[in-house]
């Protein structure tokens, strides 16, 4: 029942909303990408290694978030709270390992500015990177609800049976899963492109 009613919640349908907006954007820059090496006749920019392990960082923290919403689906207070904690950790793994995937550019001297191939790929991998952020502020208040509701076992009833806690968590992994897949759509799409 819960699975129906969050199809058709608000806040579901608004998010849902934006992030077909997101997809838009970030196919619309991709064909921009590919007309624009085509007309000029740019050779594509090399990926760092980093970008790959970047893949394998969001991808876990997805799969560490599908863990947390297990855990809160069971009621496992210790569970649930080290997934979510490992989920952030994670997240601004990808963020310190993002910033240093871009100093591997630098100092191969392929800059912004360099190329048309140079400038979508600091443009697609900025905007993903800005959406990550994006998403923080919610992981960290969820971490900081967990640790300050679940002290007890009846603020961890109530807050495990709380449907707005549990459409907030939905919404939350949501919209991660998004991020992962649409990191792994950027990867590939740039990575097919160094081959032509």
């Amino acid at each position: 029942m819960i699975e129906k009613s969050f199809r058709f919640h608000p806040q579901n349908v608004l998010l849902t909303l934006v992030l077909m907006g997101i997809s838009m954007l970030f196919l619309a820059l991709s064909v921009a990408y590919v007309y624009s090496r085509v007309q000029n006749h740019v050779p594509p920019v090399r990926l760092p290694f980093l970008f790959f392990i970047n893949t394998l960082i969001l991808g876990a923290s997805s799969w560490t978030l599908i863990r947390a919403e297990r855990a809160y689906d069971e009621g496992q207070t210790e569970a649930y709270q080290r997934q979510l904690v490992i989920t952030l950790f994670l997240s601004f793994l990808f963020l310190f390992m993002q910033v240093m995937a871009w100093k591997q550019l630098f100092q191969q001297e392929i800059f912004v500015q360099t190329n048309v191939s140079s400038s979508f790929l600091y443009a697609l991998s900025f905007l993903h990177f800005v959406h990550v952020i994006g998403g923080l502020p919610f992981m960290i208040w969820f971490v900081l609800q967990s640790s300050k509701k679940l002290k007890n076992p009846v603020s961890a009833l109530l807050y495990f049976s709380d449907d707005d806690h549990r459409r907030g968590l939905k919404l939350l992994t949501k919209y991660w899963h998004f991020l992962d897949i649409l990191w792994v759509f950027l990867v590939l799409f740039l990575g097919l492109n160094m081959l032509f």
